[in-house]
Order: C-alpha cells, then structure tokens, then sequence
C-alpha cells in the first residue's frame, strides 16, 4: 500500500457570486488519482467529524482509498478561500488550531506491514505542529520505506522562509524521489538556472528529482542522462491538480514495474524512468482537460 500522509481541506471556491465548497489538498488529491488509477493506497491525515470532514471522506472511499490511519477529531476542517483577480488565484486560509493543522505524532498508530511506500509533501510540510509530525513519520520510516516528497511550494502560506527551507534541508536527503515544478526550483535555488537547481537536489541524496513544466513535458535528472518525457496535448480546461496526478501516475507505474523499493529505485534505468514519466503525463493529461482536480480513473487512461 502506497501512503499519502499530508493535508486535505476545503477550497471555497468563487461561484455566482459566492462561494462553493470543494474538496482538496495537494496530498489528498494524490492519494485519489493513485485509488483512481487502481493502485492499493492509504491515506493520513486528521479528518474533522464536521461536515466538511464527511465531504472529503467520500471521494476517498470512492476511489477505495484506505483511511484507516486518518484520526478524527473535533477539531474543524481548513478552509481556503479562493479570490480571482485577473484569473489569478489567491488563498486566504483558515488554519489555525485545524484538524490537520494540530497533528501530533501521537495521533498516528504504528504503520501496517502492507503499508510499501510513503508520498508526502504540500502546505502540510510547513506549519507545526503537524510539518514537525510529517518530518518525524518520514525519519522513522525511510530507512524501510521508499519515500517521495513534492513539497508544491507556496510562498504566500510560508510566514518563515528560514525554517522551511531548513525542514527542506532535512527532508530531502531522506527521500528517494523529489519532484520539484520550475517554481519550486526557482524559491529553492533562485540563482541556479532548473536543471542546474535539479541536480543541486539530487546532491543532497535523492535518486531521482523530477522537474515537471507544464508544456515542456517532465524530466528525471539521476545518476544517469537527463530522461525526458514529452507532455500529452489536450484542451485544457485548468491545471488544477495535474502535478499532484502526475505524482499519483509516476508512483503507479513503479509500483505496476516492481520498483517501489529502495533497492529498485536506486538501481532503476532510463526505459524504467520514462516508463514512469510517461505514465505521470497520460495522467496529468486527464486531469487538465476537465474542471478542477479530477484525476482519471483506469479505463480512462491510454490501453
């Protein structure tokens, strides 16, 4: 079982003059594109026993997505909401003292034998105490446990830009695959060109950093040549959610090679590679031709 342990909320969404409540959640979309696309997948994360905590429930279960590990509480569900000015989204978040925001190591049990592979990353990453909860589930795990991280950086939630690029510093190394947009690669290492920024990642330990860039298709920068991966043309409808199905596409099509161990992706090749990013991008593909995050199911995908 592939665990996605990181933030869901509710996007208030602007709608006719109000506001729509959606689920989301860069984490939580992941874990629904990997239960979509048929792979064996759990979810982490404290879930209200509000209203909204049942909203996000269903998709979940929807997609048969393990919850077993997902605490409820009391505490209420984060909102985001959402202003367009120019087209251009800006969030304003209602987070203090929120169900994800208040995660605890306590609040996790012991992890299930079945459990084979861990994806965090998000806004999940950046506030304690649930970044600090995060951080210490992946530094129990990965010395066991293949790990990716996307931390889908958002300048606008990050009050202490020294902290998080210093929880970055220590997570990384402790991941086998970072996947990084070119945004993400430009707060990190803002004097770096991409693939310069890429391999200063990789540096760090990680056998493989995926840059993704809409149009200009993915690439894995590793030990070996850079390995490319062409976009997939569509009509886009928006780019909500495509790099979180793209996540959710690369780590099933290592799972279905036999590849999400350690050992595997430290001696992984460029077909296994592309494999892999093609898969990310017939995914992503999917999600950006209809509204909003809605990742694919498996009989939408290419045969």
């Amino acid at each position: 079982m592939i665990l996605c342990a990181g933030e869901s909320l509710i996007d208030m969404v602007p709608s006719d003059g109000t506001f729509r409540p959606l689920a989301g959640g860069a984490v939580y979309n992941t874990a629904i594109a990997l239960g979509r696309l048929g792979q064996d997948t759990g979810y982490l994360w404290p879930i209200s026993r509000d209203p909204f905590g049942d909203q996000i429930l269903r998709p979940l279960a929807e997609a048969g997505v393990n919850t077993d590990l997902c605490p409820r509480t009391d505490r209420l569900t984060t909102l985001a909401l959402v202003t367009l000015t120019n087209g251009e989204a800006r969030y304003s978040f209602y987070d203090e003292g929120s169900a994800g925001r208040m995660l605890l190591p306590e609040d996790i049990g012991p992890l299930p034998e079945t459990v084979t592979a861990l994806f965090a990353g998000g806004i999940s990453l950046v506030p304690d105490p649930c970044g600090g909860t995060i951080e210490a589930l992946i530094a129990q795990h990965h010395d066991r446990l293949p790990v990716m991280i996307d931390p889908n950086i958002r300048p606008f939630f990050i009050t202490d830009a020294g902290a998080y690029r210093a929880r970055l510093a220590r997570l990384m190394p402790m991941a086998d695959i970072v996947k990084l947009s070119a945004d993400d690669l430009e707060w990190l290492h803002p004097d770096l060109a991409p693939e310069d920024a890429a391999r200063a990642v990789l540096a760090t330990g990680p056998k493989l950093v995926l840059q993704t860039g809409g149009e200009a298709g993915a690439k894995a920068i590793w030990a070996g040549e850079t390995v490319h991966a062409p976009a997939v043309r569509a009509t886009v409808a928006d780019t909500i959610g495509a790099g979180d199905t793209f996540n959710a596409g690369v780590l099933a099509s290592l799972d279905r090679q036999g590849l999400l161990t350690k050992d595997a992706i430290a001696a992984i090749t460029p077909a296994q590679i592309h494999a892999a990013l093609t898969l990310g991008a017939q995914a992503a593909a999917v999600t950006v031709s209809r509204p909003g995050a809605n990742p694919p199911w498996s009989h939408e995908m290419p045969a």
